[in-house]
């Protein structure tokens, strides 16, 4: 089951907070030793940090620290604080914008100071040191990967180029859930969605359709599972560089290792594959493909290399999969909890579409108020609240403040889009908001930046947004949705899950009605 993978992150969380803590006690006792010892360090001489809450010595405001839900321990916070405020992990300053103004002068007006990623113990590992597209740090080999990601793997052409791969997976889900309708069987529509932007990436990015029935879809999805869980896992060395002996004594430095081992084999026997002549059909034409074809003809600024290419394909991976199913499942979720902006989206599908079996690409151009719930979705439930934590590259200045080098910055678009300065009833679900205004979600508006903005923002927005819109169009064209039986509007859980994307906790069960039998 699919979903799982999302529903053990609560336990692996109190787990790993159980296992975090003790070492992190044993260390802190030698610490506070080590203090009366030897001379305090010198402070940071006139840099005026933003406010925040008062730490202790040595581990900062760690104890105090959210990891499960940073974005709702962030919100907390700017309530308190104001709209930028700072915390101290351990030998880490961490600095957060929560306003729209803010957010516009981190990833435009001075982007260029805060555009690095910080470097992260698991992130580095399984993104071959930073050779990918997401956690790169700022330099000379990310901006030619950009250009070749823009160009050549995620242009509008090649989005459109892979649209009979969406179109394929969305009709066999249209069918699955069909079947499951016939019988009035209540449908795990989280399970369904997640299977569905699995399948989908894995075709685009190597042409491969992994079964989740079959030993070798477990196995993909349980690798897939471990890997989310290591990069947006806890070290304790990334805030405490002299005492990495926890990470090892704990053993998530050789769960680390076992994770990138198993990926690495797995990179590679994708990698065989497309090398070899008598490669299948289905993977002509996929990211892999091009990327060997790139590197092979020398064609790009770059000399790409295995890795390079390995580290592109855990990006889409983890990001593809991810974001897309949590936004398609959000808005479900939202518009089973407003039964009239249920109605009227799928009035104006069906008004559109007509008597066909599938809504197409095409339509979706033409559907107003569909789009409006789209914005609305990506509102309200950002797929990642705090986007990628950035880094800055130089002493910079903040609503006053000094922002040193070296320091982590989060956006956290979650807490923008509750702004009521910014939004009318900010916590409703309100589609009709966007229907008259010109804000949109692709990086100039900086009070709807779900996929980022500046030189960080994106890449493959496009792609998402493609498939989110295909998948949530014909999920509300082909059926009518109904609670189970006993349950009202209020029960619908809305907690998430911890990880680098917010899915729902408890997994989006729905009774499916055949609309398209009805009609014809």
């Amino acid at each position: 089951n699919l979903n799982t993978r999302y529903r053990k992150q609560v336990t692996f969380s109190k787990k790993k907070k159980q296992m975090m803590f003790f070492p992190l006690f044993v260390a802190l006792v030698i610490i506070i030793i080590l203090t009366f010892l030897i001379p305090k360090a010198k402070r940071n001489g006139k840099c005026i940090l933003p406010p925040g809450p008062l730490g202790l010595p040595f581990i900062g405001n760690l104890h105090q620290y959210d990891s499960l839900t940073p974005h709702l321990y962030f919100w907390k916070l700017s309530r308190k604080y104001g709209k930028i405020f700072s915390l101290k992990l351990g030998s880490s300053t961490m600095v957060v914008v929560s306003s729209a103004n803010l957010a516009k002068e981190v990833t435009k007006i001075q982007d260029l100071a805060f555009c690095s990623r910080p470097s992260l113990l698991g992130q580095q590992k399984l993104s071959y040191n930073g050779q990918d597209i997401a956690l790169s740090p700022y330099n000379d080999y990310w901006r030619e990967l950009r250009k070749i990601c823009v160009v050549h793997l995620f242009s509008l052409k090649k989005v459109q180029y892979f649209s009979p791969i969406r179109e394929d997976e969305v009709s066999r889900m249209i069918k699955k859930i069909s079947q499951q309708a016939a019988t009035s069987q209540i449908t795990n529509l989280s399970n369904i969605v997640i299977s569905l932007t699995t399948t989908i990436i894995c075709r685009i990015a190597f042409g491969v359709r992994y079964d989740e029935e079959t030993p070798e879809g477990r196995k993909f999805n349980e690798l897939l599972k471990v890997t989310e869980e290591m990069l947006a896992g806890f070290f304790v060395s990334d805030y405490f560089p002299l005492l990495g002996w926890i990470d090892k004594l704990s053993g998530k430095i050789n769960k680390l290792e076992k994770n990138f081992k198993d990926l690495d084999e797995f990179y590679e026997g994708l990698i065989e594959q497309h090398l070899n002549p008598n490669m299948p059909k289905s993977m002509e034409g996929d990211i892999i493909d091009l990327l060997l074809r790139l590197k092979k003809e020398k064609s790009t600024p770059i000399d790409l290399t295995l890795e390079n290419i390995k580290a592109i394909i855990m990006n889409m991976l983890v990001g593809g999969t991810d974001t897309s199913a949590a936004a398609v499942v959000w808005a479900m979720t939202a518009l089973i909890s407003k039964p009239n902006a249920m109605k009227k989206v799928q009035a104006e599908i069906r008004e559109m579409v007509g008597k066909k079996s599938v809504v197409n690409e095409e339509d979706i151009q033409n559907l107003p108020y569909f789009k409006a719930v789209i914005k609305e979705t990506f509102r309200l439930f950002p797929p990642g609240p705090l986007l990628i934590a950035r880094e800055t590259m130089q002493n910079s200045i903040l609503e006053g403040y000094e922002i040193q080098p070296k320091t982590i910055i989060h956006v956290n678009v979650w807490a923008i889009a509750r702004d009521p300065e910014i939004w009318e009833n900010p916590e409703e679900f309100i589609p009709e908001r966007f229907l008259n205004s010109d804000i949109d979600f692709k990086g100039q508006n900086f009070e709807l930046i779900p996929f980022g903005a500046g030189r960080r923002g994106c890449p493959a927005m496009a792609l998402g947004v493609a498939t989110v819109e295909l998948v949530l169009s014909n999920l509300l064209y082909a059926f009518d949705w109904e609670l189970p039986c006993g349950m009202n509007i209020e029960d619908i859980d809305t907690n998430v899950l911890p990880g680098l994307a917010v899915h729902k906790k408890e997994p989006l069960c729905l009774v499916p009605r055949n609309y398209l039998q009805k009609l014809n």
